[in-house]
């Protein structure tokens, strides 16, 4: 990196091997992706009786810092998330990011040109309109998350249980989603603006 580490603590003890087991993740992100410009860590409790948050702001060349603050997700993921469990899973999710990037700048990112041959048939389980997402039923029985922003073709408000559906599985934040759905029987040029 070009600029030394930037760690900071708020509300929050600072510990050695907390420390120590943030700077030893920023180095795996820098093999991970090399052309880290700066990293600034922030460890913070923001009330007495809520788990550690941590952010972590990455500097990339050329596009805009990459930024993870996951406050809501760790208590959605574990019921009572502690220091150690905020640190591995923001750098998990800030490593994922990385690769992610690099794949893309590489050329390779997934699914781009083999849209057809990955995507899969569901049908809508449940829609929460109000909240802008819903569920879809795989064939195999699992229940995948689905933004408004994923569905491509079709409108998302007036999606009902049992449409039929085609989408591309994805892992997000907390685990496998559908993205790119597309109602069945519903071409391209009729997508929402």
């Amino acid at each position: 990196m070009q600029v030394p580490l930037e760690l900071a603590f708020h509300h929050v003890d600072p510990t050695e091997w907390a420390e120590t087991d943030i700077r030893e993740r920023v180095a795996k992100l820098e093999k991970v992706y090399d052309r880290i410009i700066s990293a600034r860590v922030r460890v913070e409790r923001p009330a007495h009786n809520a788990p550690p948050v941590v952010h972590i702001e990455l500097g990339i060349p050329g596009r805009a810092d990459i930024v993870v603050a996951q406050a809501d997700h760790l208590q959605r993921k574990y019921q009572s998330p502690d220091l150690k469990t905020a640190i591995a899973e923001s750098f998990r999710i800030a490593e994922r990011r990385l690769a992610e990037l690099k794949e893309k700048q590489q050329g390779r990112a997934r699914f781009v040109q083999h849209d057809g041959q990955n995507q899969l048939l569901g049908q809508v389980a449940e829609m929460h309109a109000d909240a802008d997402h819903g569920f879809l039923l795989t064939a195999e029985g699992g229940l995948l998350y689905f933004h408004r922003n994923s569905l491509l073709t079709g409108d998302f408000d007036k999606l009902r249980r049992g449409d039929e559906v085609h989408y591309i599985e994805d892992i997000g934040d907390t685990g496998p989603t559908a993205s790119k759905v597309r109602l069945k029987g519903v071409a391209n040029a009729e997508a929402p603006a």
